[in-house]
This record gives structure tokens, sequence and C-alpha cells, in this order.
């Protein structure tokens, strides 16, 4: 790797995963320079952007999670400059970014997700429960555009979702009814298009929430605990047939359930997933032999590549250095 290739990881932002973003940006950085590059740290805002006219960067990466991170808003400003930047694009992002928009889509290309109603502030809700008992008796009310589990709750009952769904209103906008799939929580991580092994998660909580994912160390990441291969490969195409049809690219991680009946119904995609200690894509790299080193160059050097394929004039503003690698 040419030490030359300058890279500036983007991490903080101003959603609610601001403190993990911060945590995955300072172990992207560390990986980064281990490979070899170049490397520089920013925490950036809306109204902290000044990262973004130093003409020495060739690529930025990005660690942000959840609100300007995810939601294409940075993806636009950077694609806006003609930047050379990591993840998915700004149209990819914001579809996986909303819930609603990504599940309509993971429906088009024939992939299995839970039935759900989708809650706004103008939605009448008296006669909520009752187009919910079809559902089922349990349920999974979320934010529509929030990341790492955040205002998720689990209720029993048609009432006690609509009560949920008015407070995620209040709380954080639009929302969503699922029906409550019981079965494995399993998620599988992509890099540049293919799928790593699967984990499986089992929370010691009530499910796997922002403290279970961040902060509680029993939780429990297992491998090799689909032992039917034809349901295990099934598990993994199924995650990569979510990441085209968003149109992703260079990394993501794709949660579902495996219900008793070996049907598995996928939650959401994730294009930024988080680097800290208890996060999964670096989890199921190194088991795939991709320790944070590798892993984090491999998405650098993917991102050049397509910058490079599209003919982009983006940031290799100092001479095409990015070229060498």
């Amino acid at each position: 790797m040419d030490p030359q290739i300058k890279v500036a990881v983007l991490m903080g932002g101003i959603g609610s995963e601001r403190q993990v973003s911060l945590l995955s940006g300072v172990n992207i950085a560390r990986a980064l320079a281990e490979a070899g590059f170049d490397v520089v740290t920013s925490d950036i805002t809306p109204d902290s952007l000044g990262i973004l006219d130093d003409e020495r960067i060739d690529l930025f990466f990005l660690a942000l999670h959840g609100q300007f991170g995810e939601d294409g808003r940075l993806q636009q400003i950077l694609e806006s400059r003609g930047l050379a930047y990591t993840g998915s694009d700004a149209r990819a992002s914001r579809l996986a970014f909303d819930k609603a928009a990504s599940k309509a889509a993971f429906r088009d290309a024939g992939i299995i997700v839970a039935p759900d109603v989708t809650v706004t502030a103008e939605a009448d809700l008296t006669d909520l429960p009752a187009r919910l008992t079809k559902f089922g008796d349990k349920f999974v009310v979320k934010p529509i555009r929030e990341g790492s589990s955040v205002g998720v709750v689990i209720v029993e009952g048609p009432d006690n979702a609509r009560d949920a769904a008015r407070r995620c209103l209040q709380d954080f906008g639009d929302c969503m009814i699922e029906a409550f799939v019981p079965g494995r929580e399993l998620t599988v991580g992509i890099v540049d298009g293919r799928a790593l092994p699967i984990i499986e998660i089992k929370s010691k909580m009530a499910f796997y929430d922002y403290q279970a994912k961040y902060l509680d160390d029993a939780t429990e990441y297992l491998f090799d605990t689909v032992g039917n291969a034809e349901t295990a490969g099934r598990v993994q195409e199924t995650a990569v047939a979510c990441f085209e049809a968003l149109g992703c690219r260079h990394l993501g991680r794709v949660d579902m359930i495996l219900a008793d009946d070996d049907v598995a119904y996928v939650l959401e995609i994730n294009t930024l997933p988080g680097f800290t200690s208890h996060s999964l894509l670096p989890m199921a790299a190194a088991r795939a032999g991709l320790p944070a080193d590798a892993l984090c160059g491999e998405i650098a050097r993917s991102a050049l590549r397509d910058i490079r394929g599209c003919g982009s004039e983006h940031s290799l503003r100092r001479g095409g250095n990015a070229d060498k690698d």
C-alpha cells in the first residue's frame, strides 16, 4: 500500500449514535494506519465541514451512524463536491435508512419481511388496533429513521402497540409497527458484495437493544450455529440480495430473524456498521480471516477502485496518488 494515500476518517455527527461513531472512528483510523495509509480523523457535523476542503485528502472513510451519517445527507454533500468516500451512495443510503422504503424495496425483490403498518403524524390511530389483530398479539414498534435499535420496543396486544406508536411519534417521528417474528436473531456482514460468516446474537436483554449492542458484555455472538448448510447458504444469499436490491456498495450488514420453520425474515440493512469492540461486521470479518487492518484496507481500496472505474475526477487532487495502491 502506497503510504502517500491520505484518508480522512469522518466520525461523530449529530445523531443519537454519536458516541458509538466516535469509537468506530478511532478504531478505523488505527486499522487504516496499520494497513499503511496516511490517516487523519475529523469530528464532522453539518456546521463543521472544514475537513472537506483539505485538498490533501484522497479518500473520506465514513464512520458515522444514524442521522447525517447513514441517511444520505453527508453522502450528498460529498457527491456534490466530487469527493471520494466509502460506503453506499446518497440514494442507497437514504433508501436503507428509511425502514419503510427499504422494506418496500425488499418486498419488490422477493425478499421476505415481517408484515407491518407505517404510522405517521397525520394517521388516524382510532382503528389501528383492529388493523393489527391480523398480525398476531405481539409487536415491534420502531422509529423509521433511527439506528442501533434506538427507540425500539416490543409490546403485547394491539392497544399497547398503538400507545407505543404514539410515544414513538412524539419522540422520533414516523414509526413502524411490525408483527413480532419469534426465532433466532442473525446478522450477516457484507464486504465488497460478498457475505461474511453468519453471527447468531443471544442477548440477555428482552431483545438486542442499544444496551445489549454496545454496553452489555453478557451478549453472546455465536458462529456456526446454523447447522443446515442449505439454510446457512440461503441466509447469506438473502443478505447479498438485500445489499443489491438497494444498490449498496463497499460494506453493510443485514439483520434478520430465522423463524422456527427456517424462513429468514429480513429486519433491516445497515450501510455503515459500527467498528466498536462489540460491533458485528469486524467480528465476522475476523472470523473470515480479515483482521481490522485488512478489512478497513479492503473497504478503502474498494472505494478507490469504484471511483477510478466511473472515471470521476473526485478528490484525487494530488496527481492521482490513489492509483498507486
